[in-house]
């Protein structure tokens, strides 16, 4: 049987296959309000309808400041309850699970209003000089991620994700490249961990579903953070029962990154093996055969499929397709998938 149709299991969870839509921004909340649109309801619900095990929304913010753009969704409000609700509604009545993406965009965010970020640099000559989060501040942004795993709670979701990746707030205080703090909350690698623990913490409090966290695993520069503290981040996350790191890469400083299929599996692979926690593959996976070697070589437990997805909502009909395997089809379309 492929490894790829196999069910897994977190915390009572059970996502039917190890395929997983991968958050991608959209950009599409055209009222600058952060509520889901009618776009959102079809996007998501066609990947569903498309036999994705696992639904994964794009980033979305925990504080208005904390968008990526003003076009961007948000869970900041109770307002945005009900369309998230909507759309979880759909997702499980296609007999899929649905993941949200809990994120701030941090220095990253491309508003008129304030930014914050750990130290008061900006990402490039270009992007806006952000104000450095005070105590208060990080103690607000801890709040927020608890008071959207809440609402995330009440619109239906079944896993939250952590972004932790990119350049976004938490990798900025992951980093050395952009944490210049000498309080608790910067300087060694214990102390840049700590934003990102105790938003772990403040979310497990109120939230005892599976709990997922992205990661970039290389930021592509030397002074960055090196294996040896990704994998000690990766050890910290497993003894706060963080039940995936979803293993992605770069973003928190402009860098030349060499792309090829597959490549950021190898470091995905170094954490599984490294720490015993379970991991996710993303970048550039296209065609059921790599995705099926990822999984047989106990690469990853689950693969993040992007660009794939947008090119074709059926991809999962696909890979079944290519690896001789036979999935169900929707009532609807059993007479085209035969």
């Amino acid at each position: 049987m492929a490894k790829l149709f196999t069910p897994i299991d977190f915390k009572g969870v059970t996502i039917k296959n190890r395929i997983v839509m991968s958050p991608m921004c959209m950009y599409s909340s055209i009222a600058e309000d952060g509520k889901i649109t009618p776009f959102h309801l079809t996007h998501y619900t066609t990947r569903a309808v498309g036999q994705v095990g696992l639904v994964m929304t794009e980033a979305t913010a925990v504080q208005k400041e904390g968008r990526i753009s003003p076009q961007d969704l948000g869970i900041w409000s109770d307002d945005h309850i009900s369309g998230l609700r909507q759309l979880n509604e759909q997702i499980h009545n296609n007999n899929a699970k649905s993941g949200i993406q809990l994120a701030h965009a941090g220095r990253k965010a491309r508003l008129e209003s304030m930014i914050y970020a750990p130290s008061a640099f900006p990402f490039d000559e270009n992007s806006k000089k952000p104000q450095e989060m005070s105590i208060n501040d990080i103690n607000e942004t801890i709040d927020a991620f608890k008071n959207a795993a809440v609402r995330s709670k009440e619109s239906g979701f079944d896993i939250i994700e952590i972004h932790a990746a990119h350049g976004y707030l938490i990798n900025e205080f992951l980093s050395p490249l952009s944490n210049q703090r000498k309080d608790e909350y910067g300087g060694s690698a214990e102390n840049r961990y700590r934003f990102l623990h105790d938003i772990i913490e403040a979310v497990k409090n109120v939230w005892n579903g599976p709990l997922f966290v992205r990661i970039s695993t290389n930021e592509y520069h030397e002074e960055g953070n090196t294996l040896e503290d990704i994998l000690y981040f990766a050890e910290k996350m497993k003894e706060q029962d963080v039940d995936l790191i979803d293993c992605s890469s770069g973003g928190v400083v402009p860098a030349s990154i060499s792309v090829y299929p597959g490549y950021q599996v190898k470091r995905c692979e170094t954490i599984r093996q490294e720490t015993s926690i379970a991991t996710g593959a993303v970048g550039l996976i296209t065609t059921g055969i790599q995705a099926e070697e990822i999984l047989q070589n106990n690469r990853a437990d689950l693969v993040f499929l992007g660009r794939s997805l947008l090119k074709n909502p059926y991809w999962t009909k696909a890979a079944a397709d290519e690896l001789g395997y036979t999935i169900k089809a929707p009532t609807q379309y059993e007479r085209g998938w035969k």
